[in-house]
């Protein structure tokens, strides 16, 4: 993807050692701001962005021309309302919508990175992303607040920095991937490798993409975002444009005809390597893991106030899940909040248009900032 040059971009020039073991310097992370940091600069709120999402938050993205991926929860008088908080969100690294990833060229070698890039983890996003707090002067942020890979992201910055924001906000997340999820990210990345045009990684020196393996991995992923009585209700078993079958593998259904266009839009967006290493990242996540199987343990040092938020419908991260951060916030004294939200969506409720959810977020962020 030809990522326009009028993307902001913060280079750090600082080494981050990578929990890989390499060290990266001189490296871009691409952000976008919303709203107004005030004379306190107490009012910031670091959102971090999912698996397929970028810094383009709300609004109309320059490069892809569409809404903003959560343009339902951000924007003025909205749950995260920009007329009152500043808003601040980072392309992870190993991303494709500018900062450091596979797309990039290795200074080394003036190749293009592709799988020569290191493998890189929540951890290491996270430890990318507090430079923006420098760069921006901010000591404490008012908010940490993210859903699925956003919210792993969440969880991972308030046990690195426990004192760098007063509320945090993880949305339909899990402390570590389960089999089930680790299962579906590895069929997607086989999808990816099994095109002839992904070249070992190298396809973007010899001006290809490998666009099927690619659509086929957000085919099986995006099934995966949804509920089965969502997907019931709104396909069911209608046909598409046609009064009967056609006894061939064209899209008979309009589920099928659903999930190719999904797949079709994705690749117009998305890098296929970043896939992989986002993928990845989200796998090696293991908090428990971190803490020697104590996942309290990750939390122990923060007085920050926490609101975890779970929907009804979503099996990829299910309510269970979301309690056991709960639960773990709840064995150390924490003050911590939950909800689960009724709704029929799926994983992705929280990207969507969803009352219940949307007011609570909404009620917390603005009550809990009226308490400064």
């Amino acid at each position: 993807m030809n990522v326009k040059e009028n993307i902001k971009k913060l280079i750090i020039k600082k080494p981050l050692k990578l929990d890989c073991g390499k060290i990266i310097n001189n490296f871009p992370l691409a952000y976008e701001t919303y709203g107004e940091l005030n004379k306190k600069k107490d009012n910031a709120i670091l959102i971090f962005h999912a698996l397929t999402g970028d810094q383009f938050v709300t609004g109309i993205n320059p490069v892809t021309k569409k809404d903003g991926w959560w343009t339902y929860a951000v924007g003025p008088g909205k749950s995260i309302d920009t007329n009152k908080y500043f808003v601040l969100c980072a392309n992870v690294i190993g991303g494709c919508m500018g900062s450091f990833g596979p797309g990039h060229e290795n200074p080394e070698t003036k190749k293009i990175y592709g799988t020569d890039f290191p493998v890189i983890t929540i951890n290491d996003m996270v430890n990318a992303q507090i430079n923006l707090l420098e760069y921006f002067g901010i000591e404490k942020l008012f908010s940490v607040v993210g859903g699925s890979m956003g919210g792993m992201q969440v969880l991972q910055f308030i046990s690195n920095y426990p004192n760098k924001s007063k509320t945090v906000v993880p949305i339909a997340c899990t402390s570590n991937h389960s089999a089930q999820n680790i299962a579906f990210n590895e069929l997607g990345r086989q999808a990816i490798t099994a095109d002839h045009n992904w070249l070992d990684g190298k396809y973007n020196s010899q001006s290809t993409v490998p666009d099927k393996g690619l659509a086929v991995a957000r085919m099986a992923a995006h099934i995966t975002y949804l509920s089965k009585k969502g997907l019931q209700e709104k396909f069911g078993r209608k046909l598409q444009e046609r009064d009967d079958l056609k006894f061939g593998f064209d899209a008979d259904f309009q589920i099928e005809s659903y999930l190719r266009y999904q797949g079709s839009v994705f690749v117009d967006r998305f890098d296929a390597n970043s896939y992989l290493y986002i993928t990845r990242a989200m796998d090696y996540f293991d908090l428990v893991k971190q803490f020697n199987g104590n996942l309290s343990s990750a939390f122990k040092n923060t007085k920050a106030k926490f609101f975890v938020i779970s929907f009804t419908s979503d099996w990829l991260y299910p309510t269970q899940e979301n309690k056991d951060i709960v639960i773990a916030l709840n064995a150390i004294g924490a003050n911590v909040g939950f909800v689960e939200i009724k709704s029929d969506k799926g994983h992705d409720s929280f990207l969507l248009d969803v009352p219940d959810f949307l007011k609570a977020l909404k009620n917390f962020l603005d009550k809990s900032y009226l308490e400064k």
